[in-house]
């Protein structure tokens, strides 16, 4: 199997000749092959379906972002990485069309080879199993609680029920996974997560609103006092620290990964484009609000998961009300999350280990195999790490940032269909420079203040 090959193509009307047309997802195998009726995704499960891999953890520190840029460069860095995003996407779309690619696998194997394939493969692999891990951290903290430099932080089922053996943390993602994540994770095809993906962002949605409604409440009885609105630059250490958000926000716009498979099944593939700009539009707004409310509420006291910060007393009526609400939404977002960032996942992983081997829909064995296998290394992960911030920060300055401009700047670079004008060659070179450069920086600035947080005092 190739990683073309898995995302099926629904049957259109009045396809011009040139159109790239597969099968639709067998119903059985054997010789004789059925199909299904499935006629095309639509415009409105597409963008849910973009939205929600877009919107992940990476929501929770951009709050704390805001704390280190201040919030006039924080919300106009947002804004240049959602253009950037859009900017490479199109880098993809454009050249996968002149290509005749149906994946972004399918897109570097034509532009570098097998090794290219391979590469892209193995950033897919390292970016979603360390993105899952963390979703599956998260959910464990904010239900089952956690202790913490010898501070224990009560979950919301303990501070519900009190201790009990069902409540802890490796009752609780054992109950998760089996229930929630494992039967999601089954379906072979992304439109059919669109339902769970419109009740994700309803969640996101969810959380901002109670978010901002709790920091208008505190504003307007003097409870939050003016946040910071530039970045407090005393000496070079703080300045170098300016980039450590570089690898949060790229994290946080990453979703390249699933643009073709959501192109595939759209009833009408010419309106991805639109796709990508709406799912954009609906992201940034978010996390542009997320990110002044959360700072606003918080200030200087914003931890790098926001959501850690909503088990304290907010001072306000109902508050404990409000602290389980916001972290109920997010850590019911994030279950929503997961099959979404799990349908690549499983795809790169297919066609790095079988790439040979028949389409992994036609295959009901190894489907279940990759799901059970990669499922059971996420559960394990999240449950003998115990924090993976710092090495969040040093997969979205590696894995996630290749996927996201690096590779695609590539492909412009490469130019194998000599489609590149002087701008995109000009801004493939600008996206390079930028993402070694910043996240070099950013990754020098993490390791250092690793090593001075464990280094003997004298």
């Amino acid at each position: 199997m190739t990683i073309e090959d898995v995302t099926p193509v629904p049957k259109r009307n009045g396809s011009s000749s040139d159109e790239i047309v597969a099968p639709l997802l067998p119903k059985s195998q054997g010789d004789e092959v059925a199909f299904d009726e499935f006629n095309g995704a639509s415009f409105s499960g597409a963008v849910f379906n973009l939205a929600t891999t877009v919107i992940g953890a990476g929501i929770m520190a951009l709050p704390a972002t805001m704390k280190i840029l201040g919030l006039v460069l924080g919300i106009i860095m947002i804004v240049v990485m959602a253009f950037l995003t859009d900017a490479s996407i199109e880098f993809l779309l454009r050249f996968s069309k002149a290509g005749k690619n149906r994946s972004y696998g399918g897109l570097m194997g034509g532009s570098f080879g097998n090794p290219g394939r391979i590469l892209l493969q193995v950033a897919v692999l390292v970016n979603n199993i360390g993105v899952l891990i963390v979703y599956m951290i998260i959910i464990g903290d904010v239900l089952a609680g956690k202790t913490e430099d010898g501070t224990h932080h009560f979950g919301v089922l303990e501070g519900w029920f009190g201790h009990h053996w069902w409540n802890g943390r490796a009752a609780v993602l054992l109950i998760t996974t089996l229930g929630v994540f494992a039967p999601l994770a089954c379906f072979k095809r992304i439109d059919s997560l669109k339902f769970t993906s419109a009740l994700s962002v309803a969640l996101a949605v969810v959380f901002l609103i109670i978010t901002a409604g709790i920091s208008i409440m505190k504003l307007i009885s003097g409870g939050v006092a003016m946040p910071r609105l530039l970045p407090d630059v005393t000496d070079l250490t703080s300045f170098w620290n300016l980039f450590t958000v570089v690898p949060v926000l790229v994290t946080a716009f990453i979703c390249h990964y699933n643009i073709h498979s959501i192109q595939n099944e759209l009833e009408d593939p010419t309106q991805i484009r639109p796709v990508v700009r709406s799912a954009l539009m609906l992201c940034s707004s978010v996390y542009i609000m997320t990110s002044i409310f959360g700072f606003l509420l918080f200030g200087d006291d914003t931890l790098d998961d926001v959501l850690a910060n909503f088990d304290t007393d907010l001072g306000i009526p109902f508050g404990s009300v409000l602290n389980d609400a916001v972290r109920v939404s997010y850590a019911l977002h994030l279950m929503l999350v997961f099959p979404i960032v799990f349908y690549p996942l499983r795809i790169n992983i297919d066609g790095l280990l079988f790439p040979s081997a028949r389409s992994l829909t036609s295959s009901n064995v190894r489907f279940g195999c990759l799901t059970a296998g990669l499922i059971s290394v996420i559960f394990l992960g999240a449950n003998f790490i115990p924090s993976i911030w710092d090495a969040f920060q040093f997969t979205g300055a590696t894995a996630a940032v290749c996927l996201g401009f690096i590779f695609p700047a590539s492909i412009i670079l490469k130019d194998r269909h000599s489609k590149a004008t002087n701008r995109d060659t000009t801004l493939a070179i600008f996206m390079i420079v930028l993402a070694v450069l910043s996240n070099a920086i950013a990754i020098y600035s993490d390791a250092y203040a690793l090593f001075k947080k464990n280094a003997p005092r004298e």
